[in-house]
């Protein structure tokens, strides 16, 4: 059976382009169709500066919206990336297969440093080698498909290149992952600026559409959502971004095509009305569903604990193989020498 795995970040609050982008479609096709786990990946958010209360916070608030949004406990695995030791431990060993350039080379690395470069600071060492961390999320599952946005597909990339050239070195280990993103909002723009993304490691932004807003605040935003030049709707992502991007959120709330949307309106205020109202009935059940579960704690905390559990149990073998396979030294094999050096001592 193909295996799948993708994470979230707990960076900021999950917004409609975390749903629309992924996480919907991890609930409606990736865990009927596949072995799924789904993690949320709370040392990655370690990278950059962070409190401590709030990263625990946010990382409930992102496991309850997962179940929320329909993922099922019964036919995926959800989990914590830092309950499954796992995942760090594997993560050394590709840093010993990864080259300094190939991380240098990270789009979002690079991007990251020269910003805190231009204001006299530095970025952390965890925010150079992080993407290893990912490859080791991937490949400590024996992953087959990685479901991602566009903007992740080089850390894919990365994970395959360290899984073929772990697998040529040390022998066969680890399964070689593919990226897979779908047709349609793979990445959803920012209402205010639709040449940058809507990233949830924003804490404010009237461009940005929460999962928890109410629904006036999500009116309010997509009604201010930036256009462009022209009245004609017309869909062109390159001289349109703006109608382009409320064409795409439409039709991935609706389920119909952009272009054929766009033949539809003879004005941006109609558009902006209907966007509007599809986005509040999308997130309708998934904002109905996160209230009951937060009346419930300990449900979302039995699902992580069992998550976690099943986890371990695909993950441990693969990087105990890993380790051997690279030459460090058996725990029971150091265990049995000691033994056996004690024995001769006492026979002495």
């Amino acid at each position: 059976m193909t295996r799948v795995f993708s994470g979230i970040k707990p960076t900021g609050h999950l917004t409609l382009g975390n749903y629309l982008g992924a996480m919907r479609r991890w609930a409606e096709v990736d865990q009927h169709r596949a072995d799924a786990l789904f993690c949320v990946v709370d040392l990655h958010a370690l990278t950059v500066h962070h409190d401590p209360a709030r990263v625990r916070r946010l990382s409930r608030q992102a496991a309850t919206l997962l179940l929320a949004s329909g993922l099922d406990p019964e036919r995926c695995t959800l989990f914590v990336q830092s309950h499954v030791d796992e995942h760090a431990r594997l993560s050394y060993l590709l840093e010993c297969v990864a080259t300094d350039g190939e991380m240098r080379r990270m789009i979002q690395y690079k991007e990251k440093a020269a910003r805190e470069q231009r204001r006299g600071g530095s970025v952390r060492l965890s925010l150079l080698t992080y993407p290893v961390l990912m490859a080791a999320d991937i490949l400590a599952y024996r992953t087959d498909e990685v479901p991602v946005g566009d903007d992740q597909t080089q850390h894919v990339e990365l994970a395959r290149d360290l899984a073929v050239r772990f697998n040529h070195r040390y022998g066969h280990t680890f399964t070689v992952p593919r990226a897979t993103s779908p047709a349609v909002a793979a990445r959803v723009m920012n209402l205010q600026d639709p040449a940058s993304k809507m990233g949830k490691s924003e804490d404010v932004g009237p461009g940005i559409v929460y999962l928890l807003d109410e629904p006036d605040v999500v009116r309010r935003k997509v009604m201010r959502a930036v256009t462009d030049s022209g009245r004609e709707v017309v869909y062109d992502r390159e001289s349109r971004p703006g109608v382009a991007n409320l064409l795409e959120i439409l039709a991935a709330c609706s389920g119909g095509n952009p272009e054929e949307l766009a033949g539809v309106y003879e004005s941006y205020g109609a558009l902006k009305k209907d966007t509007a109202e599809a986005v509040v009935e999308v997130l309708r059940p998934v904002q109905q569903r996160h209230r009951e579960l937060c009346a419930d704690p300990g449900y979302v905390e039995g699902v992580l604990r069992e998550g976690a559990r099943r986890a371990r149990e695909i993950a441990r073998p693969v990087v105990d193989a890993a380790y051997r396979a690279i030459g460090l030294l058996p725990a029971g094999a150091g265990e049995g020498a000691v033994e056996e050096a004690v024995a001769l001592n006492a026979a002495r």
